[in-house]
């Protein structure tokens, strides 16, 4: 499919670089295809009198490690600033990083974090591989526990480059960009829509009987990336890890299996499950990598409905909502909340998808 198919303009000034206070003060659209009113306007608090006792929503405890780190490259007599975001980590002491400025740096060269910004930790890195784009390999001095917490010492949220381009990251988003549930460790993102959660909203869908099972995906920075080939068939999918555990699996199959309704929070989640499922819509418990990359056409198994955030134009997560309440619907969608002021991206508002209408 075209990827031009998945564009659209946005106003800079609906990209969202707080959140709302509080978290579930969030604006809310409602998206029904078919319905007679398509799209309803609301806030969520108003989610648990959408849903139905039984219903069971679908989060992603992951945790976001602060894994934006400055430092110096020091090669000699000579000494550079460099900035680094941790992508993934390869084991106990090694991180493929994106690096800025690349360029400057080689194969073997020591960065040495912390040292001006007053951290508690200095922290050395080598440089052990270089690919293309800034990517790097880093092997810190350090390893395990130690490295960690290191990093937690030194490092800045990863905000979105879309909000880091405006504003550099402070101590309020190290509160503010990880979710009230978040528990592993592992993400270099945070899945956003699990962010409108207060502890009284879950609170109020408990008392209600509607359920919160969790399950983790470790969220990339491949999330935040356009899908650059002109067909989606093209584009290879970043591979993210995620775990799902055999109580939870067998707790939202009986959710399933008595006619009620399961709804991902956040399309991290949605990914983790329709990776999960079989085809008979049962779902397994699972450990491993998923690089599922779900677009129109595709047949879901698993998921009822979906709650997310607006997400950028031409990249994957656009295609999979488009994917789960058709194109037309999700750009008539977009083009309602743009004239309305909803709140974009990350830091934005919500929305909460019901699937489209087989033909």
């Amino acid at each position: 499919m075209r990827t031009d198919f998945f564009d659209f303009e946005l106003p800079d000034g609906l990209i969202a670089l707080r959140p709302a206070h509080p978290r579930d003060a969030a604006r809310l659209l409602v998206v029904q295809p078919g319905e007679t009113e398509a799209l309803v306007d609301k806030h969520m608090l108003d989610l648990p009198l959408l849903l139905e006792p039984g219903d069971a929503l679908v989060l992603n405890d992951t945790r976001v490690i602060p894994a934006a780190l400055k430092g110096v490259r020091v090669r000699g007599d000579s000494a550079v600033q460099i900035s680094a975001t941790l992508i993934e980590e390869l084991d106990d002491h090694r991180w493929r990083a994106l690096a800025k400025p690349g360029k400057r740096l080689e194969h073997g060269d020591c960065i040495r974090f912390g040292v001006d910004d007053d951290k508690p930790v200095v922290l050395d890195a080598t440089v052990e591989a270089k690919g293309a784009d800034g990517e790097v390999v880093l092997a810190f001095e350090l390893s395990g526990r130690k490295l960690r917490d290191a990093i937690d010492a030194d490092g800045a949220m990863p905000l979105p480059p879309y909000i880091a381009a405006r504003r550099a990251p402070d101590d309020q988003d190290r509160t503010d960009y990880q979710t009230t549930f978040a528990r592993e460790e592992g993400a270099v993102a945070a899945p956003t829509a699990g962010l409108h959660f207060s502890p009284r909203l879950i609170q109020t869908l408990e008392e209600l009987g509607i359920a919160a099972y969790f399950v983790t995906l470790h969220v990339g920075a491949g999330t935040f990336l356009p899908v650059r080939t002109e067909d989606t068939d093209d584009h290879e999918m970043h591979a993210e890890y995620g775990e799902i555990s055999t109580e939870t699996a067998f707790a939202l199959n009986a959710v399933k299996s008595r006619g009620n309704r399961v709804i991902a929070v956040g399309t991290t989640s949605l990914r983790l499950l329709e990776s999960a499922s079989d085809e008979f819509g049962t779902l397994k418990p699972f450990r491993g990598e998923t690089s599922i990359f779900i677009t129109p056409g595709y047949r879901f198994r698993y998921v009822d409905r979906l709650l997310t955030n607006f997400h950028l134009p031409r990249s994957t997560l656009f295609m999979l909502v488009s994917a789960f309440s058709g194109l037309d619907t999700m750009k008539e969608a977009y083009s309602h909340a743009i004239a309305e002021r909803y709140r974009f991206y990350s830091y934005g508002d919500a929305c909460l998808l019901t699937p489209k209408v087989s033909a």
